[in-house]
């Protein structure tokens, strides 16, 4: 065996310029996949930790009926026991209890309807990142007399920036219309140009003034410690608040979470694929090898060599060039996935789109390492299947026919 392996690596140099041809295309294929993998993989992570960190939250409490109209009397069972609870469970990081209503925001220029949602601004500042997503003005810190923070893509459509006056025309709990007048304070702009567009934030006491029940809440957002816990945390507040509707951010974005979920078989059909395409290449190149020493080949079945042995010589041949381009190839994938994981690529130029689906215009590129280890074994395996063609190739040659050929 072991004659069979030294026999092996020296066929992989007799042709130096074609071993090295498939050893560059092995590399490069391997390096562009990842590469575009760990790109997916970041924009996907990246757009979940955006609308998790901006409006989604790892669970969210309504009242059943709220989700469907935002009915404004459809308020949240309970809630004072829900907010004790929290602050004693050690799954839970921060949470934030809010005022929601549907309402008709208006300037000179125009009207759109829009969600109002009055927050409580200190706590909103630890638990959400609306404050650092600022772009102009001020976080609820200078105007006194009900201030409001807009989306950009709001404060575009409705012609307003900061001090100006807006309109909010809605349907109190008794059933009268309600109109009242905020100042904008600060415009905010998050990775998502939808939200942006149709949520407003105001001091939570500023609508309860407008309330007749002043310990209304339509909403109680939680972050989790890890992402993780969201689901058994979810089992345990719908089990003690069975009259409430308990959300995880899959169960309120179905979207964002399956996405994540098919990333696996998403790297899966797409390494497939490029791995397939090589392993022709493969294949084409190993049986060049084999008719280009047929003669070699006959010579060696002559003097006893038997069909195993030439079968394992030329299987040996195609795992060599495999173990030489597999290290080459990953390691310039995770140092290139490593540096752009720090540094961002910036998609500036295509911001407009990306925040239309909710994604920051930077993206960080990052492969989990696992995914390293299984494209190893599927690198193997396409490998040993290109090498059956070429390998039974060799063992269909006639000893007494090889030897005479030129």
């Amino acid at each position: 065996m072991e004659k069979i392996i030294k026999i092996a690596w020296r066929n992989v140099w007799r042709n130096k310029l074609r071993s090295l041809v498939v050893i560059t295309s092995m590399v490069l294929g391997l390096w562009s996949g990842l590469f575009t993998i760990a790109m997916s993989n970041g924009i996907n992570e990246q757009r979940v930790k955006s609308a998790i960190d901006t409006y989604l939250h790892h669970i969210q409490i309504h009242n059943p009926l709220f989700e469907y109209n935002l009915d404004i009397n459809s308020s949240v069972e309970d809630p004072l026991q829900i907010l004790k609870e929290l602050e004693n469970n050690n799954l839970v990081k921060g949470f934030s209890s809010r005022i929601i209503i549907s309402a008709m925001a208006s300037s000179a220029h125009g009207a759109e309807g829009v969600r109002v949602i009055g927050i409580d601004s200190e706590n909103e500042k630890q638990f959400s990142d609306i404050s650092k997503n600022i772009l102009k003005g001020n976080y609820f810190s200078n105007i006194k007399s009900k201030p409001a923070l807009i989306g950009q893509k709001l404060a575009d459509n409705l012609k307003l920036d900061i001090k100006k006056k807006l309109s909010f025309t809605f349907v109190d709990d008794k059933g009268d219309l309600q109109r009242i007048k905020f100042k904008v304070e600060g415009v905010f702009k998050t990775a998502s140009s939808i939200h942006d567009s149709g949520n407003i934030y105001v001091k939570k006491e500023d609508l309860n003034q407008l309330l007749f029940n002043n310990s209304m809440i339509h909403e109680v957002a939680i972050l989790c410690n890890n992402i993780d816990d969201s689901d058994i945390l979810k089992q345990e507040l719908q089990n003690s608040f069975p009259e409430n509707k308990v959300e995880t951010w899959k169960d309120i974005s179905p979207e964002l979470g399956s996405v994540q979920e098919l990333m696996v078989w998403f790297f899966f059909i797409f390494m497939s694929i490029i791995l397939l395409a090589l392993s022709f290449g493969i294949a084409n190149i190993m049986l060049m090898a084999v008719l280009e020493r047929k003669r070699e080949l006959g010579m060696l079945m002559s003097v006893g060599l038997n069909k195993t042995k030439i079968f394992l010589m030329i299987l040996f041949e195609t795992i060599f060039i495999s173990f030489i381009s597999l290290p080459v190839g990953i390691v310039l994938s995770y140092l290139m996935i490593s540096y752009y994981g720090r540094a961002g690529i910036d998609l500036s130029i295509v911001s407009q789109g990306l925040e239309s689906f909710g994604m920051n215009s930077m993206v960080y590129t990052h492969l989990p390492s696992d995914y390293y280890f299984k494209i190893t074994i599927l690198t193997l395996f396409v490998t040993l299947v290109s090498s059956l063609f070429p390998a039974r190739r060799a063992l269909k040659l006639d000893p007494a026919e090889a030897v005479r050929s030129q």
